[in-house]
């Protein structure tokens, strides 16, 4: 397909649906990100034996004084207690991939079974091992989701909390739970309002509630032998016992148990599952409705955590992406600079041998201004032009203009200014007609709103002293500056586009000749077949053209020209559209160049990849990174994240203030520098996105011209 083959049938529709996809990515990791906080930072798996505080003022007597197993289903409260010399064996917090086997093969050798109340967001990580529990004849109960304390959570917390972790169990086993353990629960004396709350809302649903009686307090490690006493009954009293599979090291756990059960066995104590102990059928076959819920609960959780671990991995690729560039942009300014004052004091000084000196060229130039409705600014660009310092002839070729462009031209009378009226056709038309039309083997091609220095055009040309430079780009710089959005339009100029330049200078990969200050071999243009409309950027286009047919192209960074930038969101939007549209399209054009050698796979390989990278893809990933910044304000550490991004802001302001200094520039603008990480950035960010969405799209963009504000002044002369 070639760049301009760009189908319009349904154009609308296509850009509408895809950014109706991006929007669902959008949200997409949103959820990814809610669900993914939700389950690993919103609570989590540790002290299992805090007492809830508060009152316990409804909590009605037969709990708080009776057995500890509960059941209030159907408004009615009853509790029972396993029967003298029996021993509900539980275990809370896991499975755990370490402990959990080993407390299972203790079991297993002794002959003993015993309920799991299982954590959710353990069990998804660990199926294998709850499919075990139940293979070795043990049962599972309720142990909420995430661990989150039912006592202190909202009603909708306590609903998805238990009901989440039964669709684990159902998605898991195939088998569905009826026993419930409030995390932080212990013996009944201990229930309070909040958790006797949550009590009865999951008794509505089916549950009964299992506390304990006598607390190993493993979680504290207090040794073997303390773990032991904890554990023993001082009678024949049957108990609920409490130990921990998971949440921590459970070394002395899996001890303490091999020793008690013994114990227990030579006491004469049955020790069974609690479900057994008191006479009830614990668990129940999961309905399919319950077993599909519940697979598709697990593995939109497995596919979140897949999902953040990949942005996780992206996001750090992403960083090293961005620090390499400060660096790299930098390196290659600093060797750039380097470069040219050793060019400037080779000249100066004739005993210089260690740098080429290169002749003056003083050779007249060609300068062609292509003008389509430029009657705020062509005045003042000619004017900038014919004041040169050098000799130029001056072509400005009228595009067609609907306003007084071309009579304003005329009305100047100045000598060695020629104007070409022509129907509109569009600027590399208008190029190829001035290139036609020039006298002089060096050209000069500048837009009709930009002004020149006295001193530029002699600067820009100076590097065509080398035989093997084609084309030279000049510094650009920002006429209307004030304001934030001009402000932030100069930084963009300075820090990006020119220390790049700079960079694309030394490795020989020049991207783009931007339209606005760009001087070229007139041969090499002819051999390129001219200034091709195949693409709407028609200076990218032409350099990338001129670097694949063997041309080098350098940056002149003394040779300064003053544009208009946007003074609206909404032009600075369109003009950045069209820029990037084109820019996309060049690059497609081009592509070959990435297998080609010489200039051509330098500008393949390195340019091309410089902008894929760079400018195509880490635009693209930004909405990601913002709604993962967001995500670690919420659910991660405030402190770490917001240190994070005032380094990366800090590696930013250290890269502006040295590109200002090159260009010698006032620091002062940079004041600007966080506000345009907030509000400009995403806006080029989008500006990528929709540019992407576009051409996937198959639309054709049309041009979109930039209003003109009358701004530009022509500079004092020398």
């Amino acid at each position: 397909m070639s760049a301009r083959r760009l189908s319009k049938r349904n154009a609308p529709v296509s850009v509408k649906a895809h950014w109706f996809i991006l929007v669902a990515v959008l949200l997409a990791l949103a959820a990814a990100l809610v669900v993914q906080g939700y389950m690993h930072h919103l609570a989590g798996i540790g002290d299992d034996s805090v007492a809830a505080g508060g009152s316990a003022g409804s909590v009605p007597d037969a709990v708080s004084h009776g057995g500890p197993v509960v059941d209030s289903r159907g408004g009615t409260v009853r509790t029972v207690s396993p029967p003298d010399r029996t021993l509900a064996l539980t275990f809370d917090d896991g499975p755990d991939p370490v402990w959990t086997p080993r407390i299972l093969d203790v079991l297993r050798k002794h002959h003993v079974h015993a309920t799991f109340f299982v954590v959710g967001s353990a069990a998804i990580d660990n199926p294998d091992l709850v499919r075990r529990i139940l293979a070795d004849g043990n049962e599972i109960g309720v142990h909420t989701l995430t661990h989150a304390d039912l006592g202190s959570a909202p009603a909708w917390r306590q609903q998805l909390e238990v009901q989440g972790d039964q669709q684990v169990i159902a998605g898991i086993t195939g088998r569905a739970a009826t026993l419930l353990r409030p995390p932080y629960s212990s013996e009944n004396d201990a229930v309070r309002d909040g958790t006797w709350t949550a009590m009865r809302a999951a008794a509505n649903q089916g549950y009964l509630t299992v506390l304990t009686t006598r607390d190993s307090e493993d979680w504290q490690r207090p040794g073997v032998a303390t773990i032991e006493k904890n554990l023993t009954p001082s009678g024949p009293q049957g108990q609920v016992l409490l130990m921990h599979d998971g949440g921590g090291d459970r070394e002395q756990t899996v001890a303490a148990l091999d020793s008690v059960l013994t114990k227990f066995a030579d006491q004469g104590f049955r020790v069974t599952t609690a479900g057994d102990a008191v006479g009830i059928a614990s668990m129940r076959d999961a309905s399919a409705g319950e077993q599909a819920s519940g697979s598709a609960l697990i593995w939109g959780i497995r596919l979140s955590d897949f999902f953040i671990t990949a942005i996780s991995w992206a996001l750090v690729a992403a960083g090293v992406v961005t620090v390499v560039r400060a660096v790299l942009v930098v390196v290659f300014a600093a060797r750039h600079r380097r470069a040219a004052r050793r060019s400037v004091a080779a000249g100066r000084s004739r005993r210089r041998v260690d740098v080429p000196v290169r002749p003056e060229v003083i050779e007249p130039v060609s300068v062609i201004v292509p003008a389509y409705n430029e009657a705020a600014g062509i005045e003042a660009a000619v004017r900038s032009i014919f004041a040169s310092s050098h000799p130029v002839e001056i072509i400005v070729v009228d595009d067609g203009s609907t306003d007084d462009t071309a009579d304003i031209v005329e009305r100047l009378g100045l000598p060695g200014v020629t104007l070409i009226r022509k129907e509109n056709g569009g600027k590399p038309s208008a190029l190829n007609a001035g290139l036609a039309a020039a006298s002089h083997e060096l050209v000069v091609m500048v837009d009709g709103d930009t002004v020149f220095e006295p001193e530029t055009v002699h600067a820009l040309i100076q590097p065509f002293a080398d035989p093997r430079v084609g084309a030279i780009s000049g510094n650009t710089k920002v006429a209307n500056r004030g304001g934030i959005l001009g402000a932030w339009q100069h930084i963009e100029y300075v820090v990006g586009f020119n220390l790049d330049r700079r960079l694309f200078d030394i490795a020989e990969c020049m991207p783009t000749v931007p339209g606005a200050i760009g001087a070229f071999r007139r041969d090499a243009l002819f051999r390129v077949g001219g200034v091709s409309d195949d693409t709407l950027a028609e200076d990218t286009d032409l350099t990338m053209s001129l670097c694949r047919d063997g041309w080098r192209v350098v940056y002149q960074d003394d040779a300064r020209a003053w544009t208009e930038a946007p003074a609206s969101l909404g032009a600075l939007w369109k003009q950045r559209y069209r820029w990037c549209y084109g820019t996309l399209q060049a690059m497609w054009k081009h592509r070959g160049a990435v297998l080609q050698g010489g200039a051509a796979g330098k500008l393949g390989r390195r340019g091309l990849g410089y902008l894929l990278v760079l400018q195509v893809l880490l635009p693209l990933f930004a909405p990601v990174v913002d709604v993962f910044a967001i995500y670690g304000l919420i659910f991660l550490d405030p402190v770490r994240i917001a240190a994070l991004w005032l380094a990366f802001l800090l590696v930013q302001f250290l890269m502006a203030a040295y590109a200002f200094r090159l260009d010698n520039e006032s620091l002062r603008p940079l004041w600007t520098l966080p506000l345009q990480q907030f509000v400009y950035r995403q806006l080029m960010y989008l500006v990528v996105i929709q540019s992407v969405v576009t051409a996937l799209a198959g639309v054709h963009l049309r041009w979109h011209r930039m209003e003109r504000y009358g701004s530009l002044r022509v500079p004092p002369t020398a």
